[in-house]
């Protein structure tokens, strides 16, 4: 049974400047939620009782703030009988605990770079979810993505990455996703030129990874010196290693709907979703 999961937070969030100066990118509100926090109960829903949170190193951390007890506030709210306003303001639920990993915004940048601290700070030697932290799929009354991708793994030490359909144009946008007659993946390919690959599958930024693969992506980060200038350090490429070497990753397409914060339009788009203003 999986109970561990990374989500990555850190970075500046330089696409929604000029409000990421003072919130943090995963914390810009969703209906009445930050954005990283439906990621997080969705995880916590699915069994996971240990997340592991990269955060910049940027003093002070709303998520951080965002994760522990407001003591004040839960004394008010007692005192006024707010019982259940006291219920709203707990974030976790007992026996889940949010570990913290420092990442140097003016470091290694790219998705391998935060499994790297973790796996290495925390010496993971188990299978992981790894949830970007500025989406999520929407999909009420349906499959959560934690659920379609534990799933799909079963009981195996396989791994398997979370895909969505999408137009030519759209893919350009994502990382594409081949894969044979079993669902595994043959090959993943970064943000292609549209009409250039055959699939309409796009990755959104959600995987489950197991040890092998979590020890190709330390790797990949350790053995590669890109400069500030040159390529991030992409997890699709210790992936595509991985499954040149034989390596088993499910494709699990889901149902929901990708709903993003990163961009002005799909955040209020996001917002129009999850307060049910749109038809």
């Amino acid at each position: 049974m999986i109970t561990k999961a990374i989500i990555p937070v850190a970075g500046w969030g330089t696409r929604r400047l000029p409000i990421t100066k003072i919130i943090e990118k995963s914390m810009l509100p969703v209906g009445n939620r930050p954005l990283v926090d439906y990621s997080v109960q969705e995880l916590i829903k699915a069994g996971i009782k240990d997340i592991y949170m990269v955060i910049s190193n940027v003093e002070p951390c709303q998520v951080r703030e965002f994760y522990k007890d407001n003591l004040a506030l839960n004394l008010y709210l007692k005192e006024r009988g707010k019982n259940d306003r006291l219920e709203l303001a707990k974030t976790l639920p007992e026996g889940v605990r949010i570990h913290y990993v420092s990442q140097d915004p003016s470091g290694k940048y790219g998705t391998a770079v935060p499994v790297m601290l973790v796996v290495e700070e925390y010496k993971i030697d188990e299978p992981v979810l790894l949830f970007m932290g500025d989406d999520f799929i929407w999909n009420p009354g349906g499959e959560s993505a934690a659920e379609t991708l534990l799933r799909t793994v079963g009981d195996s030490n396989d791994c398997a990455i979370l895909g969505m359909k999408a137009t030519d144009e759209e893919i350009s946008k994502y990382a594409a996703l081949s894969y044979d007659n079993n669902n595994l993946l043959t090959e993943i390919v970064e943000k292609p030129t549209p009409g250039t690959v055959s699939t309409n599958i796009a990755s959104v930024g959600k995987y489950i990874l197991n040890q092998e693969l979590l020890q190709e992506i330390v790797k990949y980060v350790h053995e590669n010196n890109f400069g500030p200038n040159d390529q991030e350090y992409m997890i699709t490429d210790p992936i595509e290693t991985y499954v040149k070497k034989g390596g088993r990753m499910h494709v699990a397409v889901t149902s929901g709907e990708q709903l993003d914060g990163g961009s002005l339009e799909g955040w209020v788009h996001a917002n129009n979703v999850v307060c049910g203003c749109e038809d």
